[in-house]
């Protein structure tokens, strides 16, 4: 055999991959994508409930405003569907401020079709996880996200007051985010729960 021959074989011996070597390869693959995959979800998660919360509190930002504009009392209206909540912003017909009979009645009317978190933010709905407590730091005895008192409707005043309450909306993970309104204000703050230190943060 040439010495040329003989440099060829020891190159091409070289560049081979065993199969030992192929499974190795494949393995490690494999377990990296493993790592790699439920992070990317849980990171998708919290960017689809992020812009839920942002999303909920532009339109009830818009509520406010119209409110203003129309001075006349303007609101959304929560109703349950199955687990959920779809919304619709009303205002008042009647003078005499909103109600949940005379939106029935259609005394007070739709403004806007309805709509739900659902629609626009995949595996997004409203709730607050077992075993957290509310925004305020008191242990949940419901998993209900709409926090609005005895009433279905988050009510903006001509005034640019509002009536109170707190929306709870969590992802399909741990991601659970607040939307809270402060009725003498009017002001929206969205806040998040920080499951490391177990507290609510503003976001």
């Amino acid at each position: 055999m040439s010495a040329r021959a003989a440099r060829g074989r020891r190159v091409s011996g070289a560049a081979g991959v065993s199969l030992v070597e192929l499974m190795l390869v494949l393995s490690m693959t494999a377990t990296l994508i493993a790592i790699a995959v439920p992070q990317c979800m849980d990171s998708l998660d919290e960017y689809r409930t992020r812009a839920a919360a942002h999303y909920l509190a532009m339109r009830l930002a818009d509520a406010r405003v119209d409110a203003i504009k129309r001075s006349t009392f303007v609101g959304l209206r929560f109703e349950p569907v199955g687990a959920d909540y779809r919304f619709t912003k009303v205002a008042d017909g009647d003078g005499d401020g909103l109600s949940t009979i005379d939106v029935e009645r259609g005394k007070d009317p739709v403004v806007a079709a309805p709509d739900m978190l659902a629609w626009h933010f995949t595996g997004v709905t409203f709730g607050i996880l077992p075993g957290l407590p509310d925004a305020d730091g008191v242990p949940g005895d419901t998993t209900d996200g709409i926090r609005l008192g005895s009433s279905e409707l988050l009510t903006m005043n001509p005034n640019g007051s509002s009536s109170s309450g707190t929306l709870y909306l969590h992802g399909r993970g741990r991601t659970q985010y607040a939307v809270r309104v402060l009725g003498a204000t009017g002001r929206v703050r969205i806040v998040h729960y920080v499951e490391a230190r177990r507290t609510w943060g503003e976001s």
